[in-house]
């Protein structure tokens, strides 16, 4: 392998750019060029972005000596066969959220990557974010947990397609897309990260389509609700997390931590620019007033580091993980790189299984879903 670990692309889209500019910012890697079946496509994207290799087909892009690894940001349903060509040409992969469509692609997946001897990682910007380094760190503070809610919820100009009866790859069950795999994504990785698989999952979801529909291929969410407890086999036992996500409305409240000792209060799950630790002093007995139920509580701000582009952190810890160099990340400092890759693997594979749950009790089926191998 080259000194630089030679990046290409696969997928032209907006989160792509954003790969490619925070790619200039981490030391290390080097931007090939970028896969479009259009060849204009390819060619115009690679130019823009100072590449000089575009690929116009995956078997092309897989087999290519001068490429190391490759960045995969298209539509769900198509990352595990990509990735899986790529592992193959022994690539490795950074793959955009989710990683795969289901637990049992991902598991297939790994299971390639270790037998290739590459690396295979979701870019799952939370789980590589300091900021949420930090958090993990503050919640000692907050004494035995109780309460979590997770929320994170955005109006899609895609939606507007659907109210019209058109088709859009964002809310398309043969994509394996939708609000969950979307945006609650974002509100279960952390949730494992810090607290473990749930116990129990209650899920309520707002579904925009039946079975027959056909701009949709099928039932697909635009948003919903979803109840996870965790019981005594949990390092959190009496926990209950609360997640809510929407790409049918914009949702403006805070997300929170909430433990019998104190408060940790965030404003957002993906790119958190702000948070606050709460410590309540002693409380007082009260009613329906206005006063304080505490005295002596104390609320700090944490001291968040600004980012740009958070998509800096993940691509740092997978040049960190293909070059098996130590890095810190959510669970503490410097970690060898088998043991963060395990770490975040085992993440994603859980998270994905409650994912699966989540689906399975809103009747939301994609094609991966029916594989057999």
């Amino acid at each position: 392998m080259a000194d630089s670990i030679r990046l290409a692309t696969i997928g032209t889209s907006m989160i792509s750019d954003d790969l490619i500019a925070a790619a200039r910012q981490v030391e290390g890697i080097e931007y090939v060029g970028t896969l479009s079946r259009n060849p204009v496509n390819a060619r115009e994207f690679t130019e823009k972005h100072g590449g000089h290799r575009p690929f116009t087909s995956l078997e092309q892009l897989a087999n290519c000596p001068d490429v190391d690894a490759v960045y995969i940001a298209t539509p769900n349903a198509c990352h595990y066969e990509q990735a899986l060509a790529c592992v193959r040409g022994d690539k490795h992969v950074l793959v955009e959220k989710p990683l795969c469509s289901n637990r049992y692609e991902a598991q297939s997946l790994y299971a390639a990557a270790e037998l290739h001897h590459v690396v295979a990682l979701e870019a799952m910007r939370p789980v590589h974010d300091p900021a949420w380094a930090q958090i993990w760190r503050e919640l000692p503070r907050l004494g035995r947990l109780r309460r979590a809610t997770f929320r994170f919820g955005k109006y899609s100009s895609r939606y507007d397609d659907v109210k019209a009866g058109r088709h859009t790859n964002i809310f398309d069950a043969s994509m394996a897309s939708g609000a969950l795999m979307d945006l609650g994504v974002y509100c279960i990785e952390p949730m494992v990260a810090l607290f473990g698989v749930p116990e129990r999952v209650v899920a309520a979801p707002t579904l925009i389509s039946d079975a027959q529909t056909a701009s949709t291929n099928g039932i697909i969410d635009g948003a919903g609700s979803v109840l996870c407890s965790y019981g005594r086999r949990s390092g959190t036992p009496g926990l209950v997390v609360e997640l809510a996500y929407s790409k049918i409305s914009t949702d403006l409240l805070p997300c929170q931590i909430e433990g019998d000792l104190g408060t940790l209060t965030l404003d957002a799950m993906s790119v958190p620019q702000a948070a606050s630790v709460m410590v309540r002093g002693q409380a007082v007995r009260g009613a329906a007033t206005t006063k304080a139920n505490a005295v002596g509580s104390v609320t700090e701000q944490l001291a968040i580091e600004p980012c740009d582009n958070n998509m800096v952190f993940e691509l740092r810890d997978f040049v960190s993980v293909v070059r098996g160099e130590k890095l810190g990340t959510l669970w503490g400092s410097g970690m060898d790189a088998r043991g963060a890759a395990s770490s975040f693997t085992d993440v994603t594979l859980d998270a994905l299984a409650v994912c699966d749950e989540i689906r399975h009790q809103a009747g939301i089926h994609f094609p991966a879903d029916f594989r057999v191998e």
